[in-house]
């Protein structure tokens, strides 16, 4: 078995030439050699960089979605109509696609709202029988994680997180028989994160050193209102015992190593000493037990698509 985390963008929404939109995606092979796929928002540049790591769009399983945010939605319309272009078959079916309730959910369900005059043409000039669209899995806001998704040995789970002022926010949990991963989304440190990621091999924290906006004008601090602090994001991995801590969502995005080592360095100052990743895009790791997918045959049976 094999279950990995691939880091699938790193940046937030300032643009930045190294950094795609926010995103995350973990798979799992099972011994038979079924693929189970999973994407985590889908910032700017995701379907690039589902290339980049050797994902054929037509077999992504089902797209997780945190909240509504501009930046962590942007590329869903993209991923839902590059996985029917790509579908020689014309047997696509519409991408499952989780959400909570409300603003995010609605989003989701109107992604391809705006399209129909290209969709209509592209049919209509290739004779398909199939039409995109977004199979939306809508749940109401859990008190507590509660699982959404499963399939096979896969199972992921929602938890509330706090984001506000944007409502029914989300970060989710995977496990699968090799280990579990929690991706945070967007949110503040707080103690819904923690029971998410209680017992995790991995932790995705989005991260933001809070130290670099003291002193700049009022204007500028706003941001630091909904979003986690890598110091308060150190001192709750070790009190959790996070084995490996997964920064991405970097605000401000680090250039040089010794910006990188800032972030490192007030992670470590409270008190965490677990294995410490600052994400670049596409950085990707084994989760718990397992190895990293064999993605040799599956880049060969896309080369069969083409």
């Amino acid at each position: 078995m094999a279950t990995s985390l691939t880091i699938t963008g790193t940046g937030c929404p300032i643009p930045d030439a190294h950094r795609a939109g926010p995103g995350a995606l973990v798979r799992y092979v099972d011994d038979a050699g079924e693929l189970v796929t999973l994407q985590f928002d889908t910032g700017r540049s995701t379907v690039q960089q589902l290339a980049a790591a050797d994902v054929w769009v037509p077999d992504l399983t089902a797209v997780f979605i945190t909240h509504h945010h501009s930046d962590h939605v942007v590329g869903l319309a993209d991923v839902v109509l590059t996985k029917w272009v790509m579908d020689r078959a014309d047997t696509s079916a519409p991408l499952p696609v989780v959400a909570a309730a409300g603003p995010a959910a609605d989003f989701v369900a109107g992604v391809l709202d705006g399209w129909e005059a290209d969709i209509d043409v592209r049919a209509a000039h290739t004779g398909r029988q199939s039409r995109p669209g977004v199979d939306v899995h809508a749940f109401e806001l859990p008190d507590h994680p509660t699982q959404v998704w499963q399939q096979g040995d896969v199972v992921v789970w929602a938890g509330q997180v706090r984001h506000e002022p944007v409502q029914n926010a989300v970060g989710y949990r995977v496990d699968t028989p090799d280990g579990s991963v929690a991706i945070t989304g967007d949110t503040r440190v707080c103690d819904e994160v923690a029971e998410l990621a209680d017992g995790v091999d991995v932790l995705v924290y989005e991260a933001m050193r809070f130290s670099f906006f003291v002193g700049l004008p009022q204007h500028r601090q706003f941001v630091t209102d909904y979003h986690a602090d890598t110091k308060l994001i150190g001192a709750q991995a070790a009190a959790l015992g996070v084995p490996t801590l997964v920064l991405t969502h970097l605000i401000p995005s680090p250039v040089t190593e010794a910006e990188r080592q800032l972030f490192v360095d007030e992670v470590r100052g409270a008190g965490y000493e677990g294995e410490l990743i600052v994400a670049d895009d596409l950085f990707t790791t084994p989760v718990g037990n397992g190895d990293l997918p064999k993605i040799e045959p599956i880049r060969s049976q896309a080369e069969d698509k083409r």
